[in-house]
């Protein structure tokens, strides 16, 4: 059985300069597997910058990191092309917020990058991602608005996707108390965002933490498993 991987969520980051100081110390100690990178809607140059800046710190830790930009929709997803933001910027991969963006990066970007997507709604249009192609899909991840779709919700849907499906589920954690019962649906990811960044005690704190729920639920999950085969 194969350890719940931690992803990181960054807020959307407006100045990466002063940005990058805490990047840093939440990657301190390696405990995250993988960083999405949130970026507002601003002019491609200036994204592709964003990445080139904070990729490398994520990176150096032993880390993938994808880009995702904010407040797309129509006209606009297509005015900037996120797979070269970031291919030029040097990150891992991309994130697609819906189905449409996420076949246009499948077709756009090379198979050595990660393409994921959230925003999927339906259990239809998770399978709908599968069938494009995307690395992972991500459930509970917070709306446009800033609300986030109840746990249960999660829960159910991450437990059907990593009990069928081969490529990875991420399920994003509202709050580190729900930690390790998103980890009990034998996703491979469990991400944490806010819950980590206004965390008194730092993010590098607050994964560390996470990362022990994680380890004593896998290894949980593993005696189970070992008494269900006896």
């Amino acid at each position: 059985m194969t350890p719940t991987l931690l992803y990181l969520v960054t807020p959307i980051v407006e100045d990466p300069a002063g940005f990058a100081p805490t990047l840093r110390a939440a990657m301190r100690d390696g405990t995250a597997a993988a960083v999405l990178l949130r970026l507002p809607l601003r002019e491609e140059r200036l994204l592709i910058n964003h990445v080139k800046a904070l990729a490398p710190i994520a990176q150096e830790a032993g880390a993938a990191l994808v880009v995702a930009v904010e407040g797309r929709g129509g006209a606009e997803t297509m005015a900037i092309d996120l797979g070269r933001v970031a291919t030029r910027g040097g990150a891992d991969g991309a994130h697609a917020r819906d189905l449409a963006e996420a076949r246009f990066l499948r077709e756009r970007l090379e198979s050595d990058r990660v393409v994921g997507v959230g925003g999927l709604k339906t259990r239809h249009d998770a399978m709908t991602a599968g069938e494009i192609g995307v690395d992972y899909v991500l459930f509970g991840e917070p709306r446009a608005d800033g609300s986030l779709p109840a746990l249960e919700t999660v829960l159910e849907r991450a437990a059907w996707w990593a009990e069928i499906f081969e490529p990875p589920c991420v399920a994003f954690a509202p709050s580190l108390d729900a930690v390790p019962a998103l980890a009990r649906t034998g996703a491979e990811f469990v991400a944490l965002g806010e819950a980590a960044f206004a965390d008194t005690a730092g993010p590098a704190d607050a994964l560390a933490r996470a990362r022990a729920m994680l380890d004593a639920a896998d290894a949980e999950r593993a005696r189970r498993a070992a008494e269900d085969g006896s």
